[in-house]
Formats: C-alpha cells, sequence, structure tokens
C-alpha cells in the first residue's frame, strides 16, 4: 500500500490541468494541422464540384443527342427572351430552358421563373433527364440578389446556356432557313446534321449569373470584350459540353474573362490575354458561312 504523502501527489497532480505553455503548444500544433488539413480538404470540396458540374454539362449533352435521334436529327428550340416567355405563357414549354434568369423578385414572369420548378420541369429535354432540372445548375453558383435572398429564396434554378447558334430562335417561319438569328451571313445548327465538326463545336456553358437570362449565349464574331459572359466558378475555370457529347473544363488567362458576381452586367475591352480567351472560344463555336 502506498503512503498518504504519495496519495497526496497525485492528488495534486490531477488536480493541476494544462499549464499555460502546454496550451499554447497544444493550440499550436491543432493551428499547424488546420493549416494542413483546410485547404486539402477546400480542394477537395472544389474537385467535388467541378465533378458534378462536368457531369451536369455530360448529361445535357446526352439529352440533346437523344432528342434529336427521336425527332428526325432536329435540335432543341433554343429560344430569344420573347421566346422563351410566349412559350411559358401560351402553355407550351417547348423551349430548352423554360425560365429566364434575372435579379428581381416581383411577380413578373421572368422572375417567378427563376424559381418556377414545374415549368423547368415542362422542358422538351425532360424524358431525357428524367425530370432531374438539377443539371441544369453550376453547384458553384450560389449566387441570389439582395432582393431574392430578402424574399427568402434559396437558389434560382440555371446557370447553363446553349450556343446560340443551336435550334431555332423563335417559333416564326425566318427561323428555319438555317441562317442564324444574330447575323445571317452564317449558319444556323438546326440539325445535328448541320454541325461539320461535332467535338469542335460546344453545345452548352456555364453563363456568369450577372450575365445569363435567356437560355442561349452568343458573343459577335467580331467582338473586342465579351457580350454574354462565360463563368469562371471553378478557379478560374468554365465548364463546356461539345456536340459529339464530350465536355471540358477551360480556365480563362485574362481578368478581362474573369469578374466577380455584382447583381449588373458590364465587362471590360480584351487585353491581349482577353483576346487569346477569345480566340479559344471562337475556334470552338464553328462559324460556318451561309452558302
Amino acid at each position: 500500500m502506498k503512503s498518504g504523502h504519495d496519495d497526496s501527489v497525485v492528488a495534486v497532480a490531477r488536480s493541476r490541468g494544462f499549464t499555460l505553455i502546454e496550451l499554447a503548444a497544444v493550440a499550436g500544433v491543432l493551428a499547424v494541422l488546420a493549416l494542413l488539413v483546410l485547404p486539402a480538404l477546400a480542394k477537395g470540396n472544389g474537385a467535388s464540384r467541378e465533378s458534378l458540374c462536368l457531369n451536369n454539362h455530360r448529361q445535357l449533352a446526352r439529352a440533346c443527342i437523344l432528342y434529336a435521334q427521336d425527332f428526325e436529327n432536329r435540335l432543341p428550340n433554343n429560344y430569344t427572351i420573347s421566346g422563351t416567355d410566349a412559350a411559358i405563357s401560351s402553355g407550351t414549354f417547348d423551349n430548352w430552358a423554360n425560365n429566364v434568369m434575372s435579379w428581381g423578385a416581383t411577380l413578373g414572369l421572368d422572375d417567378i421563373s427563376n424559381t418556377n420548378v414545374e415549368w423547368a420541369a415542362k422542358g422538351p429535354l425532360s424524358p431525357y433527364l428524367q425530370t432531374n432540372i438539377s443539371v441544369f445548375k453550376c453547384p458553384s453558383d450560389i449566387y441570389l440578389s439582395p432582393a431574392q435572398r430578402f424574399k427568402g429564396w434559396t437558389a434560382r434554378l440555371r446557370s447553363v446556356s446553349m450556343n446560340g447558334l443551336f435550334g431555332r430562335s423563335d417559333n416564326l417561319a425566318s427561323s428555319t432557313t438555317g441562317r442564324a438569328w444574330f447575323d445571317p451571313s452564317y449558319r444556323q445548327f438546326l440539325k445535328t446534321s448541320d454541325v461539320l465538326n461535332p467535338s469542335m463545336t460546344w453545345l452548352t456553358i456555364d453563363e456568369h449569373a450577372d450575365s445569363i437570362n435567356e437560355g442561349f449565349f452568343i458573343v459577335s464574331a467580331t467582338a473586342t470584350q465579351w457580350g454574354d459572359l462565360p463563368a469562371a466558378y471553378h478557379n478560374g475555370a468554365c465548364t463546356f459540353s461539345f456536340a459529339d457529347g464530350h465536355c471540358e473544363m477551360h480556365k480563362w488567362l485574362s481578368s478581362t474573362s474573369r469578374y466577380p458576381v455584382k447583381f449588373a452586367f458590364s465587362t471590360k475591352a480584351f487585353d491581349a490575354a482577353g483576346k487569346k480567351d477569345f480566340q479559344w472560344y471562337k475556334a470552338r463555336l464553328q462559324l460556318i458561312l451561309f452558302r
């Protein structure tokens, strides 16, 4: 049996706890571990979002291809704002994207369409997506305007747009001629057979939150700055799908291609790196003269 003196020493040692020096040492170790682990976790989360975004675009490209196979190679409609509004108002819902993204939170049709799941799910691609409309949204696009947050919104439904050279731009006869609506000197791709180089022709893109509205994306072939603006949600990179079904993530070189979300649209003239960004984009647009 230990003596009473020994017992009292053990009791004091047990009640003493950690000294300030010991606590500081533990805190220092934890801080170092945090510096090592947190960036790895953040990188892992970023990689997971990139993978999910690529998969979303892959599913959309596949849905377009399957749709075309079922409809005599015809590509889905890709309407302007007025055409999209008409598709919603008439109840035809025949546009690939039955919404117009905005920063408003009013009772106007376009603002309502930001979050109207039913309208989005009635689009012509839905049967090929099992009505999974989450593929229309990049997981890194978490943006809502102050007015939308005030209304209690949790998300807008879409960050993806389609190449403006694909599909009919409206229901008018003029959109069946095969001439590009934004510049009739170029060909509009109405059928898959019109796309001469599918692996080098982009189909869908993540569009910047300040730029996105209707479901198409287009920039003039002679642009000196972005008109519609691609997103850069993945460490400065943007996701694309292509007409053959493959997907790519492209990192922009220039600050004239990468902008923070400001809830208002503006871009700057391309610098030297921005011109390289635009040439990369333009080479995958496949502008073909109408003959």
